[in-house]
């Protein structure tokens, strides 16, 4: 009966399953309203994470050197 490895793809669906379920549970028992405003939090704060992550990969441009003239 043991001969089974772990982490067959019958085993993870199976738990994927019960992760939706309890997704479910917990939307019905907080509210619909509850469930968006947690969706609502997750895309701001995942849009700040893109946001930051490229200003801080750009680059700052060099400044450039000043050209003195002289009056004729």
């Amino acid at each position: 009966m043991n001969c089974r490895r772990h982490g067959s793809k019958p085993t993870i669906a199976l738990w994927m399953l019960v992760a939706a379920a309890d997704v479910a549970i917990i939307v019905a028992s907080t509210g619909l309203l509850a469930l968006m405003l947690v969706l609502t939090l997750l895309a701001v704060t995942v849009a700040g994470g893109v946001y930051a992550a490229r200003s801080l990969g750009r680059r700052e441009p060099e400044p450039v050197k000043a050209v003195v003239r002289r009056r004729a």
